[in-house]
């Protein structure tokens, strides 16, 4: 066995948001953690391991491939560009409405400097016989014929048996399965959006099921074939060094804190990478099971969720409310949106009244309204210079049923298509709080500013005192 046994390594490209993540979690029947809790981490990691008798798969993850408007924009590429070059077989995830357009004429600019094999993965739920020009057209700008096979993704058995033949006599290309589409399997809304994995009664047995359907639809086999084909992966050598670091060496970059459990589960990766690329390490922490902050905090996150349905368990973990409060009032930069916002609270009120006590740093309670406050996209725009410089802007979006008796007027709101405008946003030093969930790329000096002033807190220079009265 030793001597037949095999491995390789495998990643998923595609634009952002075509599903890679979402797809690889269906190939290996179990829920892949989006973002590590390690800090440090970085998108060419390794996300999962398959191993069975023939061999063994290490599958890498990507971000989406498109041209870089913006420092991440080209951090995110490098990483991209980086596993291609490190991996046996490319899975090119395809939309069914994708056209060759400029995206992915790039994305096939850069799969051309390589010579990796590669697999087209196309959602071809309602195409029909359209399926086979759109293969046709992204054969014929493969001019380095890397494109060594396609999976169909969301077709029934039947079609498949009836569609297969004719894309290999008319493309002469290998189809090598079909990923079938299952209503059992698909993850259903709720409250503010899906149902989160851990909330879904028996997912690890559906996906187990997708899993073993996948085996049965898709030849596994073929693929190692293909990956087999690709060249030898050079191993740069690592030397290892003796050299001794004192503790004081190993803190110089600031931690920023973010909390993420049931109850606050709600980030841009894009937001924690940029934090990350400005110098800032990130630990998670549980603002419902842990009772004190990471150990070396010196900024604090709070980002959205249902801190409303964890109400009870929130206030119960009187020791984290009094600890987050302390490292406020103590100068810690803190970012708090929506869920984090209502946490920063005195109280929390049901629908039914009821209030539950939260961390006390905002002298104000916010209440259920029973209907949609806020909804859709806006830009905010700074009026004093604390975390933006004057008069610049970030975009964000709100939804959200609560409303607060302190919303804030320290920004100002722009809807972007009507132009209306209203205030929000508590802002101070080291202090941004409110309803808006912020895409920090959109203006990446805030998360510029976010860091550098965890760097401060850290060097002992603490903001001013925090009181709202």
């Amino acid at each position: 066995m030793a001597n037949e046994f095999k491995s390789g390594f495998i990643t998923f490209i595609g634009r952002p948001n075509v599903g890679k993540s979402t797809l690889m979690n269906r190939l290996i029947g179990q829920k892949i953690a989006i973002t590590s809790s390690k800090p440090q981490t970085t998108r060419n990691r390794i996300q999962t391991v398959y191993t069975d008798e023939r061999g063994q798969i290490i599958f890498l993850d990507t971000p989406g491939i498109n041209k870089a408007k913006n420092k991440l924009g080209n951090y995110m590429l490098q990483v991209a560009e980086r596993t291609l070059n490190e991996v046996d077989v490319v899975l090119w995830l395809v939309e069914p409405s994708t056209f060759i357009g400029g995206g992915e004429k790039y994305i096939i600019e850069q799969l051309s400097k390589i010579k990796t094999p590669i697999i087209l993965v196309v959602d071809a739920k309602g195409m029909g016989r359209s399926v086979i020009p759109l293969i046709a057209g992204f054969l014929a700008y493969d001019t380095e014929h890397l494109i060594r096979g396609v999976i169909l993704n969301r077709m029934s058995k039947s079609y498949y048996e009836i569609i297969k033949p004719l894309i290999e006599a008319e493309l002469q290309i290998r189809v090598l399965g079909y990923l079938a589409e299952r209503q059992q399997l698909q993850i259903q809304s709720r409250h503010l959006g899906l149902h989160l994995p851990g909330e879904i009664k028996e997912i690890q047995r559906q996906l187990e099921v997708a899993a073993e359907e996948l085996q049965k639809s898709v030849s596994i086999e073929t693929i190692i074939q293909i990956a087999a084909s690709a060249e030898t992966i050079e191993i740069e050598k690592i030397t290892e060094t003796t050299e001794k670091i004192t503790s004081t060496e190993l803190i110089t970059k600031p931690l920023i804190a973010v909390a993420r459990d049931e109850a606050f589960c709600f980030y841009y990766e894009d937001n924690l990478l940029l934090l990350k690329e400005y110098g800032a390490d990130i630990a998670y922490f549980s603002p419902l099971h842990d009772k004190e902050l990471p150990e070396g905090s010196s900024g604090l996150l709070l980002g959205g969720g249902y801190p409303e349905l964890y109400a009870k368990e929130l206030e119960e973990n009187t020791a984290m409310r009094k600890e987050i409060k302390a490292a406020v009032e103590s100068g810690m930069p803190v970012v708090a949106e929506c869920g984090g916002f209502l946490y920063l609270h005195k109280e929390i009120r049901d629908r039914d009244g009821h209030p539950y006590q939260m961390a006390g740093v905002l002298p104000a309670a916010c209440q259920d309204t029973k209907k949609l406050v806020r909804f859709g996209y806006i830009e905010l725009e700074e009026k004093e210079s604390h975390f933006l410089e004057v008069g610049t802007r970030i975009k964000g979006h709100e939804f959200h049923y609560f409303d607060s008796e302190k919303n804030g007027e320290d920004c100002m709101a722009v809807k972007p298509i009507t132009g209306r405008t209203y205030p929000c946003v508590i802002e101070k030093e080291n202090v941004w709080m409110g309803f808006p969930h912020l895409y920090y790329p959109s203006n990446p000096s805030f998360a510029d500013h976010f860091v550098k002033k965890a760097e401060q807190y850290l060097g002992g220079k603490y903001g001013e005192f925090i009181s709202f009265f």
